[in-house]
């Protein structure tokens, strides 16, 4: 993505740094060619030419991009699993996945690393986004996931003929796993997401206490992905499938939701992150009766939930490292919600609003692998900004509402926001 150029001036604001460190009243952000120059109190700023971009923060909270480490750019009004790999065509599919990236950048997420998407469109989503084609996040794409034969992911019957290849590359065996990986390597992606345990929404072929993959293939997935320089992550629910994963070499877990002292331990020892994504869990407890959903479903979702936020505070207080994002485009958590998973950190888990926000900016920045260039408002860094009206450390649904967002800013450009649909004087 091109940066800006010249001089921009954020002003008259607090400001959240991402860093976890107390927000700085009344402070300057200076931004030069699309990299912050100053950020600090406003008496200590440096003075910007007279045809420099003022951006007044009005007394709201300037503060970095936010990041959704958990972004499924190809789902979009799913009702149910299948709806993920056959309902609609490629093409569709990805029409909606640029619309759907266009909404995160406008939702004030500025960068993002995928969960896992139909085919490889992330891959060529990521190319259109990095040459400005298209408004989106930044992204760390993944493509095809990988799962067990017969697990979470398999879901049609042999008898229909159909495979899984448009999302789910099926391994049986170390063999077949280190396949997929090549075959991902071919695709151009950066993360390799696998599912090495099941999930509540599938209680009758592989629950949230089953496992999905042998260790064996999660050990042939890691070793063939990290001679090629990918990272690994997983969806991990089950204790044990969290514990293989982190025997097995993985550079990042998926919702870690029930976790023993002997798992906290191992992560904690290679100081692995974790995205809980907790918020799916509470709407489909909220509102899947109303879409359909087995009240078998929803107390595995409910299970979920009470377990993976238990996890997650641990894993916070124990000084782990935790990413905020999740699986956003069902029917029952729509694209542009994101935030609802930081209010529910704060307002749920018992993260402090500054926790929260770390964990959405530096923290998610760091698991995709940019932390030296995004995710703290800092000297040196790309100015990936968003300036909202209000303090959000006081009132933390603020970033629900886009209609609070005065600017959103990547590479210094401003992308988004409502000074960015107003004329340039």
């Amino acid at each position: 993505m091109k940066l800006a150029h010249g001089w921009t001036l954020l002003r008259n604001g607090q400001l959240v740094d991402g860093t976890g460190a107390p927000p700085v009243p009344d402070a300057a952000v200076v931004v030069r060619n699309g990299k912050i120059l100053y950020a600090g109190p406003s008496a200590g700023a440096p003075e910007t030419p007279p045809d420099a971009r003022v951006i007044d923060a009005h007394g709201g909270t300037i503060l970095p991009g936010l990041v959704e480490a958990h972004f499924h750019a190809t789902y979009f009004n799913v009702l149910e699993l299948q709806d993920l790999d056959i309902r609609y065509p490629v093409e569709y599919v990805t029409i909606r996945a640029v619309k759907n990236a266009q909404t995160a950048l406008e939702a004030g997420y500025t960068a993002a690393r995928s969960g896992g998407s139909l085919f490889n469109i992330d891959v060529w989503l990521r190319r259109a986004l990095d040459e400005d084609m298209i408004p989106g996040p930044r992204l760390a794409p993944s493509g095809r996931e990988i799962c067990g034969a017969g697990g979470l992911m398999d879901w049609n019957p042999d008898y229909r003929k159909i495979g899984m290849e448009g999302l789910v590359l099926i391994v049986n065996g170390p063999d077949e796993a280190r396949a997929a990986v090549r075959k991902l390597v071919k695709d151009g992606v950066e993360w390799v997401k696998t599912y090495p345990t099941g999930d509540a929404a599938a209680p009758d072929i592989n629950d949230h206490h089953s496992l999905s993959m042998t260790f064996e293939e999660m050990h042939a997935v890691v070793g063939t992905a990290h001679n090629h320089g990918l990272k690994v992550t997983g969806h991990c629910r089950a204790n044990q499938g969290i514990k293989n994963a982190l025997r097995a070499g993985y550079d990042a877990l998926e919702h870690a939701t029930f976790m023993d002292d002997e798992a906290l331990d191992l992560l904690l020892e290679r100081n692995v992150p974790v995205v809980p994504a907790l918020w799916f869990e509470q709407a489909s407890v909220d509102h899947g009766a109303q879409f359909g959903m087995s009240q078998r479903v929803i107390d595995g979702h409910k299970e979920t939930l009470e377990g993976g936020a238990a996890s997650a505070l641990r894993i916070q207080r124990a000084g782990g490292r935790i990413a905020l994002g999740g699986d956003f485009g069902f029917t029952w958590t729509p694209h542009g919600t994101y935030a609802k998973e930081i209010t529910f950190f704060v307002r749920q888990v018992g993260f402090t609003p500054l926790e929260a926000l770390t964990c959405a900016t530096k923290n998610g920045a760091e698991l995709m692998g940019r932390g030296h260039e995004i995710g703290t408002v800092e000297p040196g860094k790309l100015a990936d900004l968003l300036v909202v009206d209000g303090d959000v450390l006081q009132n933390i649904r603020l970033l629900e509402n886009r209609a609070n967002f005065r600017a959103v800013l990547q590479g210094g450009q401003l992308k988004a926001g409502k000074l960015a649909a107003e004329p340039r004087p």
